[in-house]
C-alpha cells in the first residue's frame, strides 16, 4: 500500500509538470522563440484586447501624442466588378487571398493632433506600411494590389476629449505602384531599365494596345480607410477594433485600368505621449 501511494503521487506530479509545460508557450505568446513562430502564421496576426475592454483614453489639449505599433490584419477581400447587366451597378465580389502569412501591416507610427473643432487627426509617418497581395476571384482571375496606408491622414468626429469605443478615424492615403521602376515585363520593357518597346513588333509599335505596354508608368493612386475603435484599455493606452479600406489595384505599370479593392480586417495600436 505504501508503494502504491508513492506511485500515485509520482504520476500526479508528472502529469502536473506535463500540463504546465504544454500550456506555457500557448498562453505566453510574447515569450515564443523564432523557431516556435516560424511557419505558424503567428507573425501575421495582430494583437487583440479582451472583449470586456470598454474604457477610454483621455487626451489633454496642448499635449502631443503618438499612435504607435499600429497593426492592420486583413481578414476579407472584395474586388469591384462591373455587371454584365447595364441596369445593375457594379458590385464587390469576394476574393480568395493567394498571398499567405505576409499580408499584415505592422509597427506603423504617426502623430495625433487636436483640431479646432474638437476632432483629432492621425498622420502616418513610418512603419511596415505596405504589403503586396494577390486575390483570386471565383472566375479564376488574379488581382494583385499593394495593401498600404502610406501617408494616411485620418480624422475623428468632433467633440471628443479622448479615444473611446465611439471613436472612428477616417481618411485618405497614398497607394504607390505595385511594380517598381526597375521591373521588367516578359519582353524586357521597363520604366528606368530594359527596352523602350517590343522590337519583335515594329510595325505595330504605334498602335494603342502596344503603346500602353511600351510606355511604362509609376502610377500612384488614392485609397480611403475607416478605423472603428471597439476596445480600449485606458491603463495601457491600447486600442483595437476593425477597419475597412478601399483602394485601387495594380495597373501593371499603366497597361491596364485599376479596379477598386475592398479590404476588411482587425487593427491594434497604442496611444502614448510623444
Amino acid at each position: 500500500m505504501r508503494y502504491r501511494a508513492l506511485i500515485v503521487a509520482f504520476l500526479a506530479l508528472c502529469f502536473g509538470l506535463l500540463t504546465a509545460c504544454s500550456e506555457g508557450p500557448a498562453n505566453a505568446t510574447t515569450a515564443l522563440t523564432y523557431e516556435q513562430v516560424r511557419g505558424t502564421g503567428l507573425a501575421n496576426t495582430c494583437p487583440q484586447l479582451e472583449d470586456t475592454r470598454r474604457g477610454s483614453i483621455p487626451l489633454e489639449r496642448g499635449e502631443t501624442y503618438v499612435l504607435k505599433e499600429l497593426c492592420l490584419e486583413p481578414t476579407n477581400y472584395f474586388v469591384k466588378e462591373e455587371s454584365t447587366n447595364k441596369r445593375r451597378e457594379a458590385e464587390f465580389i469576394a476574393g480568395k487571398p493567394m498571398t499567405r502569412k505576409t499580408s499584415s501591416l505592422d509597427q506603423v507610427k504617426g502623430r495625433l493632433e487636436f483640431n479646432a473643432d474638437g476632432s483629432m487627426t492621425f498622420i502616418e509617418e513610418e512603419g511596415f506600411d505596405f504589403q503586396p497581395i494577390t486575390v483570386k476571384l471565383p472566375n479564376g482571375e488574379l488581382v494583385p494590389f499593394l495593401f498600404t496606408v502610406k501617408d494616411l491622414v485620418a480624422k475623428t468626429q468632433p467633440g471628443f476629449e479622448g479615444i473611446n469605443t465611439s471613436t472612428d478615424f477616417e481618411g485618405e492615403f497614398r497607394v504607390p505602384s505595385y511594380r517598381t521602376s526597375n521591373f521588367l515585363d516578359p519582353k524586357g520593357r521597363g520604366l528606368t531599365a530594359g527596352y523602350d518597346n517590343a522590337v519583335a513588333l515594329p510595325s505595330r509599335a504605334d498602335s494603342e494596345e502596344i503603346l500602353k505596354e511600351n510606355l511604362k508608368r509609376f502610377d500612384t493612386g488614392t485609397g480611403r480607410i475607416s478605423l472603428q475603435v471597439a476596445k480600449v484599455n485606458s491603463a495601457t493606452g491600447e486600442v483595437a477594433g476593425t477597419f475597412e479600406s478601399i483602394q485601387p489595384s495594380d495597373t501593371d505599370m499603366g497597361s491596364k485600368a485599376p479596379v477598386d479593392v475592398k479590404i476588411r480586417g482587425l487593427f491594434y495600436g497604442r496611444v502614448e505621449p510623444s
